[in-house]
């Protein structure tokens, strides 16, 4: 009873395009009624221009067409999904769906400009070069005669897909919950009905950060200055000096590129240096807190930049390392020994910003709050607390960030537990809310289903007239 799908009535995996793209039709087709086929028998147009029993559904000015069908089921499967519980009407469901979306979305002026779906398709190509070896192989592997027609076909799939995004984010962006609205979906919930939320607990931990010296720093510098001079007086590639030298394991594969725009997610510095390049110049070396990088500008499109860069970190010295340890235990017995607590200590000694001020709590990425489900937990953070009992401090942990920046040592302390457990409205506020918002959205995007089905061009074949469709689709 509790919360169903989202994003539409039809519980299935959406087909995007990733790591493998499905052939979509999305141009509107004029269809003939049976007197205009006999008119124009003898004319122009013969049986196979319009295969009607091909064409599954129109949708406003889109059609699909048995073939989609049959291919984002393929995609599915090539992208690793479980196809075991989708059938062939909750696969056309979905892209009706998709499609009313978009149809209503460009008449509602909901804008997507050509230079964003055209940069989507880009990265996407430079994705599958990557992976797959050479432009020349990716045709091959899509069957497609040349770049031009793929990119075309590429640039269909996105604007559809980007278009039904946005009208979706539109129908659910203001919607708001309130704690009485709150307070009413979960009294509604039977109480053997109940969601059951997993054991819990919430973790804080103190980072030490060792520090390279000037010299090791000064060497990442001359280094990554001798790479911007290969590449610009003896026409180096950076995409390979990327692949070579960067430590960055996010672009390194790539060639260093990322494609990004004043609102990305990127620390501040790097996003500065890089808005204040022209399109083909490389930047000086500048530091962040990940290291030291170089920035080449690939291509400005408007408020977007392609980009490649190089991240090298100066080398940490092993007496660094050994003095962040040993400072770290030496802050360890001090909170066993009751000097202070550990949160005054992660306070006043913890180097991470993100986390020193909270005590040394971490937030969970996914839902923003204090508490870690274990079944859900990261497992390299889970492998670090498992063992630790209520008021044990783990001794020093050596661990290198993912995201770059060097290695750091840690100790952790869980500061919480909480045991498998039936929802508690006061203790589970949070989940019970999320829950409650998502029921109100899903309620809006069926409300604007409707009312959108009724007053749009929708006609399917008689094959499909007999599916049970989520939504009425077939308008009896």
């Amino acid at each position: 009873m509790l919360v169903a799908s989202f994003v539409g009535c039809v519980s299935i995996v959406s087909a995007q395009v990733t790591d493998s793209i499905p052939d979509t039709q999305t141009e509107p087709v004029e269809l003939l009624s049976e007197a205009e086929v006999g008119a124009k028998k003898d004319s122009t147009i013969s049986f196979k221009r319009i295969k009607l029993d091909g064409i599954s559904a129109v949708i406003g000015d889109y059609v699909i067409l048995e073939s989609d069908i049959e291919k984002t089921l393929i995609d599915l499967k090539n992208q690793g999904a479980s196809t075991e519980d989708i059938t062939r009407c909750g696969l056309l469901g979905k892209l009706m769906e998709d499609r009313l979306y978009a149809h209503q979305a460009v008449q509602d002026s909901i804008l997507v400009s050509d230079d964003e779906v055209n940069a989507t398709g880009d990265r996407q190509l430079q994705s599958l070069v990557q992976q797959i070896g050479s432009m020349e192989k990716v045709l091959a592997y899509y069957k497609k005669e040349n770049e031009a027609d793929f990119r075309e076909e590429l640039y269909k799939i996105n604007k559809l897909r980007m278009l039904s995004e946005r009208m979706q984010q539109k129908i659910v962006s203001e919607i708001e919950i309130t704690p009485e609205e709150v307070r009413q979906f979960f009294s509604k919930i039977p109480e053997d009905e109940r969601p059951v939320f997993g054991s819990e607990m919430e973790i804080a931990q103190i980072v030490k950060e060792p520090k390279p010296t000037d010299v090791e720093k000064q060497k990442v510098i001359d280094q990554l200055n001798a790479i911007k001079e290969d590449v610009e007086d003896n026409d180096a590639s950076f995409n390979v000096k990327a692949i070579l030298y960067s430590e960055d394991p996010g672009s390194k594969s790539k060639g260093g590129f990322y494609s990004i725009t004043k609102d990305t997610g990127f620390d501040k510095t790097f996003k500065d240096v890089a808005f204040s390049l022209k399109e083909g110049e490389i930047s000086e070396p500048f530091e962040t807190p990940f290291g030291f990088h170089i920035i080449y500008i690939e291509k400005i499109r408007g408020q977007e930049l392609d980009l490649r860069h190089i991240l090298i970190q100066p080398k940490i010295s092993q007496e660094a390392l050994d003095n962040a340890k040993s400072e770290l235990d030496s802050i360890r017995k001090k909170v066993m020994e009751g000097k202070f607590t550990f949160a005054e200590a992660a306070q006043n000694f913890s180097d991470e910003k993100e986390t020193k001020f909270d005590g040394g709590l971490l937030r969970n990425p996914v839902t923003l709050d204090s508490r870690f489900e274990l079944t859900r937990m990261d497992p390299q953070l889970y492998n670090q607390v498992r063992n630790l009992k209520d008021d044990e401090i783990s001794n020093p942990l050596l661990e290198e960030d993912p995201r770059g920046g060097g290695p750091k040592y840690k100790i952790y302390k869980i500061t919480n537990r909480y045991d498998e457990h039936t929802a508690d409205f006061s203790k589970d506020y949070i989940k019970i809310q999320e829950l409650a918002k998502t029921e109100k959205q899903y309620k809006a995007i069926k409300k604007w289903m409707d009312e959108h089905i009724e007053n749009t061009y929708i006609t399917i074949n008689e094959e499909n007239r007999d599916c049970e469709f989520a939504n009425n689709w077939v308008k009896e």
